[in-house]
């Protein structure tokens, strides 16, 4: 009888197991959606002219992204830039302490052999941090897994710019004349090699912007790409990471 009780319960709890999805960042279904043809993003210019297209290579731009491995990802970031330096001192290494406050017995009181222990204001602590390490490591392949991953479910937010060469002097101003020539607002990150001669002020035109984070292609990670609204990237700098991770 149990085992056709059992039995009777599989098809609705399959059903449960059907109806239930895991939800994929924004951004994933187009991405599906442009795998029938090669995948494509228009080049332009900083004045958000169109110069042409780049063809962007699917299994870098275009992997179903896994969310566990994206998850460790940033939770190994997060945690190796932990400096880990809290400390508290035990009753063995705070100061003083050293003489019984009162006698063993006749006073009524509980007995006590430091005015250090635990139990008193100013006595030490029990179990309390100590400096260490929280960092943890992965796997190379898991970690280039969660940038393609990163990478894929942001695609759509993805600006390609050919360079940034009409920038021709260190001035906030012209780089918030790009952003508005992009059509970019919020968080944005810019992933450009800024030390290239046709980048040549990027960077000092751009860091006074609050909303504006600059890192090479090889420093991309998953916290800045996930947390950007949206990436405005260089043709060569796709080129390196798509060497890279291919």
């Amino acid at each position: 009888m149990a085992d056709k009780d059992n039995k009777k319960k599989n098809p609705a709890q399959d059903s449960k197991i059907q109806t239930c999805h895991i939800k994929q960042p924004q951004g994933s279904q187009e991405v599906r959606k442009d795998k029938e043809n090669k995948m494509s993003k228009q080049i332009l210019s900083t004045k958000g002219e169109k110069l042409g297209e780049i063809t962007l290579n699917e299994k870098v731009f275009g992997v179903e992204p896994n969310l566990h491995v994206m998850h460790l990802a940033l939770r190994r970031q997060l945690n190796n830039a932990r400096q880990g330096s809290a400390c508290a001192k035990t009753r063995a290494e705070v100061s003083g302490g050293g003489k019984k406050p009162w006698k063993q017995k006749g006073t009524g009181r509980a007995r006590a052999g430091s005015l250090r222990s635990p139990l008193f204001a100013g006595g030490g602590v029990i179990f309390g941090p100590k400096p260490r390490s929280y960092a943890f490591d992965m796997p190379k392949k898991a970690r280039q897994s969660a940038l393609k991953s990163a990478l894929s479910a942001r695609v759509d937010s993805m600006v390609v710019v050919k360079d940034f060469s009409l920038i021709e002097a260190p001035k906030t101003k012209l780089m918030v004349e790009v952003l508005k020539s992009l059509n970019v607002a919020g968080k944005v990150l810019v992933i450009a090699d800024t030390k290239a001669p046709e980048n040549k002020y990027l960077e000092l035109s751009a860091r006074n912007i609050p909303s504006v984070k600059m890192i090479l292609p090889s420093n991309i990670n998953v916290k800045d790409i996930l947390e950007a609204d949206f990436i405005v990237i260089t043709e060569s700098a796709v080129n390196e990471i798509t060497e890279r991770l291919q």
